[in-house]
């Protein structure tokens, strides 16, 4: 059974950052999956978010090469080329999950918002949900209901619908629950908004996504082996993070030893402001190891700096004995 693994999780806004989110280029998935490949040990699970299927963003300066090609395509094989390259012969299995689409009509998509999930081969994924992605959106004129996405291009709302990604790993007969997510930015509606001198993480719209989130874990995980990870739009300490730390362990606030120092270790940019939004959980059953590769935003020797308005984390953990839900 395998039981130690590293994973990374990575906003990579579309591919599109080299245009300041205009369009999704070639240059940026190439540098993105140049940088995955050259990972030492190798990354076993990789969850992204903000990754496109295929439409007029994604591709109007990257022309695909097939008809049916998606983001998800086109950085698998930029990705196994890289690793040809090295003379290294691992292999990953994408999955995505949709989440919205913009368009003007059934044949012509604007853009399109989801999540991905890269799996490194020999594990097997004993189901995922990307054929319904649960939706976690808080619409204020429409209560939320606990069902799955409306499939893309259907949805009659404005609001961008926000989801979770949910793939089950086999560990030779025990089982890895993962869970990618991206949470909306705090709604500007709020008039609170505009009271605090802090906001990401403190909408009301985000702590419904957030109990929605946290209901659709604790139904769907098998045991206490488990992990959340993705884009909280959530600062550490504010109530979003919070209602996750009540209850799962944030492997980086141990390591920097505090919430003042993880607000002070940036995962995301704009402009001149710095914030730590992205976070990776564990349930009791996960035992992390090192987190080496995770660094601030604007760290020099990253090899993801300049690819993203985000940067990565990364973990290397192993799984505890047996331990179910009572």
């Amino acid at each position: 059974m395998q039981t130690q693994l590293r994973i990374m999780t990575y906003n990579v806004r579309y591919f599109g950052h080299a245009t300041r989110g205009v369009a999704s280029t070639a240059a940026s998935l190439r540098g993105i999956a140049r940088a995955i490949a050259r990972q030492d040990p190798a990354l076993d699970l990789i969850l992204l978010q903000e990754v496109e299927t295929a439409s007029l963003r994604s591709t109007v300066l990257h022309a695909r090469q097939r008809p049916e090609d998606t983001q998800i395509d086109r950085l698998l094989a930029a990705l196994h080329q890289d690793l040809r390259g090295l003379g290294r012969h691992d292999r990953y299995e994408g999955y995505y999950f949709p989440a919205h689409n913009y368009s003007l009509g059934p044949a012509v998509s604007l853009y399109t918002t989801g999540l991905a999930i890269l799996v490194r081969h020999p594990l097997r994924v004993l189901h995922h949900n990307g054929a319904e992605p649960h939706d976690i959106t808080h619409r204020a004129l429409r209560p939320n209901r606990a069902h799955a996405a409306p499939p893309a291009g259907k949805k009659p709302w404005l609001k961008q619908t926000r989801i979770c990604a949910h793939l089950a790993i086999d560990l030779g007969g025990e089982v890895l629950d993962i869970f990618n997510t991206h949470l909306s930015l705090p709604s500007f509606l709020d008039p609170d908004f505009w009271r605090r001198p802090e906001r990401m993480g403190h909408g009301l719209n985000q702590l419904e996504e957030a109990k929605n989130l946290r209901e659709f874990i604790d139904a769907k995980r098998s045991s206490e082996r488990f992990l959340v990870a993705g884009d909280f739009n959530a600062l550490p300490g504010s109530p979003v993070y919070e209602a996750f730390r009540g209850a799962l362990h944030d492997p980086l606030l141990a390591q920097v030893g505090g919430v003042p120092a993880l607000k002070a270790f940036a995962t995301a940019g704009f402009l001149q402001l710095r914030m730590h939004l992205d976070h990776l959980f564990s349930g009791p059953g996960v035992r992390w190891l090192d987190l080496r590769g995770s660094v601030p935003f604007d760290d020099p020797a990253s090899p993801f700096r300049g690819l993203s308005d985000h940067s990565p984390l990364l973990g290397h953990f192993s799984i505890e004995p047996r331990c179910t839900i009572p």
